[in-house]
């Protein structure tokens, strides 16, 4: 059948479903708080609310934009600029000139404040902290982009960022970003004790931590405050001899076995607790670990990976280690907010702006998880891609009866209860959130 080509002058918007996350950010008070945060304040008339800047920015991320140039998505898209109830809309080049605005402390300043009156929302006395670094590639002279351990671009320039995420409510509790020739321990107690800082009034249950902050400094630090912990062993010399010296090994599953001992480095005081797992690498090929170096040319250490814990819990050895995977999951979350969030690709020439552009990624990243669990209370955390077609991606229009505004959803008949539903919730959401 041949189509004929025709246009309409009606306003139409395929992001209709963002009027969800426009209810659930005036349910939550998100945008006071930050009025109260004593954000950079623009020297021109002629400047955008920060307000207005900052919800479009997160707006704008939540629809795909995954570089400053995509900001544009809401720009020109007149249903959004009426359902936030804004004058006009910004530009790309405006963000980037109000980020410009922040310097470090006064990242510090705000972002403190945003956590510490967040997290206080989110009703939890234990939680867990799982803590990680990433390295965000860059193809230029940004400041702090240097060279440094780079696995995905070796010999890029890179920052590598420190994070920290609690388990129980899948949300960031913190970000430092770093130059890229930082090593991971770089600042860490310090960014630890920062981040116990933004969860003031909360303890922390069990910090786990890959093989990058496993060190005495650490240990020392964690033990005094009296912090449970997981981390894993780097494979030194002197931990491949005491792995190829132990005898008993428990069965737990096809190719699994687990024992465990204790360890002291010549560097620490007194012995900590280790839990060892190996698995057999015909049986189980994708198996994680690695193989003890020192002893490859003997036959049986070949076939088999190892992965080491140290650790304080009074546990049995499984359970040691099934509660070390579960920081699987924040592995996951990373590439989600890289991935779906922009996080890698929203930066400046200016290294504290790119730090502020990133943290209120982290905020969009943490309410669109907020989201997921008090608006949808799904079993399943669906990434945002899927959201956005599932949800957001509705093609909608506005008109009026009398003095009501009417957002008109187009969508089928069969989804239309549970957009209602949806509808209702963000629509009642109220503090505290209560992780499940």
């Amino acid at each position: 059948m041949e189509l004929k080509l025709t246009f309409t002058d009606r306003e139409i918007t395929p992001w209709s479903g963002m009027v969800f996350m426009k209810k659930l950010l005036d349910q939550t008070g998100i945008l006071t708080k930050l009025i109260s945060a004593d954000l950079p304040q623009q020297n021109s008339n002629r400047g955008y609310d920060p307000i207005q800047l900052i919800t479009c920015f997160m707006v704008s991320v939540w629809c795909g934009a995954n570089r400053f140039e995509h900001l544009e998505v809401s720009r020109f898209d007149e249903v959004l600029r009426r359902l936030f109830g804004f004058k006009q809309m910004a530009g790309h080049k405006a963000y980037q000139r109000y980020f410009r605005k922040f310097d470090i402390a006064t990242n510090q300043r705000v972002f403190t404040k945003i956590s510490e009156w967040f997290f206080g929302q989110v009703q939890l006395d234990n939680y867990t902290l799982d803590v990680d670094s990433t390295v965000l590639t860059r193809y230029g002279d940004q400041q702090g982009a240097l060279r440094g351990y780079n696995p995905i671009k070796p010999g890029r320039n890179s920052h590598h960022p420190l994070m920290a995420f609690v388990d129980e409510c899948k949300m960031v509790a913190n970000f430092w970003l770093r130059s890229g020739n930082a090593y991971t321990t770089n600042n860490f107690l310090s960014f630890l004790e920062d981040t116990m800082a933004r969860l003031k009034g909360k303890k922390i249950s069990l910090l786990r931590a890959d093989s990058g902050f496993y060190g005495k400094e650490i240990f020392d630090y964690i033990e005094k405050r009296g912090i449970n912990y997981i981390i894993v062993a780097r494979h030194y010399g002197t931990i491949q001899r005491k792995i190829a010296g132990l005898k008993k090994w428990w069965l737990l599953d096809n190719g699994l076995e687990i024992t465990e001992t204790t360890y002291q480095s010549n560097q620490w005081e007194s012995p900590r607790r280790m839990v060892v797992v190996r698995q057999q690498i015909k049986k189980r090929p994708k198996a994680t670990g690695k193989q003890l170096k020192l002893f490859k040319e003997e036959g049986i250490f070949e076939n088999y990976r190892y992965s080491c814990y140290i650790t304080n819990l009074d546990l049995s050895a499984k359970m040691v280690w099934d509660m070390y995977r579960g920081r699987a999951d924040c592995e996951n979350r990373i590439k989600e907010i890289k991935g779906d969030f922009g996080f890698s690709n929203f930066n400046m020439q200016d290294f504290a702006a790119t730090e502020a552009a990133l943290n209120f990624i982290v905020i969009a990243y943490n309410i669109m998880s907020l989201f997921k669990q008090a608006v949808l209370k799904s079993d399943k955390l669906h990434q945002l891609k899927t959201l956005r077609y599932k949800i957001f991606a509705i093609g909608g229009y506005i008109t009026k009866s009398g003095n009501q505004r009417l957002l008109n959803l187009s969508i089928s008949m069969r989804k239309r209860k549970w957009i209602k539903g949806i509808w209702n919730q963000s629509s009642n959401f109220s503090w505290p959130f209560v992780p499940t």
